[in-house]
């Protein structure tokens, strides 16, 4: 491995913070960063919002419930925008929408590669993160928080800081069972390397919680898929412009 191979493979999420704020060179060297990651056609579908304000970040605590929402170097959250594209349209009077699943997916992969691009730079200068997909717990909620416009809505939201704990790093699933060649690898040629890996989940989870815990990744996951969760993702994102209405 070289020095960015081994960075990348020894990431694991940190959720507790020493009472620090990021520097201001240091959040604009994070989201140049993040602005350097791929974007389908220039378009550069995507905003990130640095939230400061303490007020703003305990309401969002509240839509999470998780105390590092709040607690923490910084919070940046993440928003798919067409907003400043559509306010250039109009200057231009060429009119353009941002209705349809093609825009959508653009935006969505926008915000998501910038963010892993910060995520890295942050873990590269000694700092932690870990991502917030909790903020979808009340979309509409945290769209009013963050006064946002049409044309705008948040997909997730990353927490660095200077980190207080070490944390654990979750084996993920096996090669074998993620790289397929040519053609699609069936899951049935590979259970037995996810059974191998499930049992050392198990194991992960019985010796980080002293035998309080011992689930296997797929029940977890099978567990949390069976489940019908934010509903009102879909009403949301409409109302904000995009997939339809």
């Amino acid at each position: 491995m070289n020095s960015v191979t081994e960075l990348l493979q020894a990431h694991r999420s940190i959720r507790k913070f020493k009472q620090e704020p990021l520097e201001q060179e240091t959040i604009r060297e994070l989201v140049k960063s993040a602005q350097a990651a791929s974007t389908s056609s220039y378009v550069q579908a995507y905003s990130i919002l640095g939230v400061t304000d303490k007020d703003k970040k305990a309401a969002l605590r509240a839509i999470s419930t998780q105390p590092y929402v709040e607690d923490n170097g910084h919070l940046f959250v993440f928003l798919v925008d067409y907003h400043r594209h559509v306010e250039l349209s109009k200057d231009k009077g060429t009119p353009i929408s941002h209705d349809k699943t093609e825009q959508f997916v653009v935006g969505v992969v926008d915000a998501a590669l910038a963010a892993q691009n910060l995520a890295v730079a942050a873990e590269s200068m000694g700092l932690g993160m870990c991502y917030i997909g909790s903020l979808r717990n009340d979309m509409a909620e945290v769209i009013e928080i963050l006064e946002l416009p049409e044309g705008v809505f948040p997909i997730f939201g990353m927490v660095v800081g200077y980190p207080d704990h070490e944390g654990s790093q979750k084996e993920r699933l096996p090669f074998e069972a993620v790289y397929h060649e040519n053609t699609y690898t069936p899951t049935a040629k590979v259970k037995p390397e996810i059974d191998a890996y499930d049992e050392r989940i198990s194991s992960y989870y019985e010796a980080r919680t002293g035998g309080e815990r011992r689930d296997s990744w797929s029940d977890q996951v099978i567990g949390m898929l069976g489940k019908k969760q934010r509903l009102d993702v879909d009403a949301v994102v409409k109302r904000q412009g995009f997939l339809g209405q």
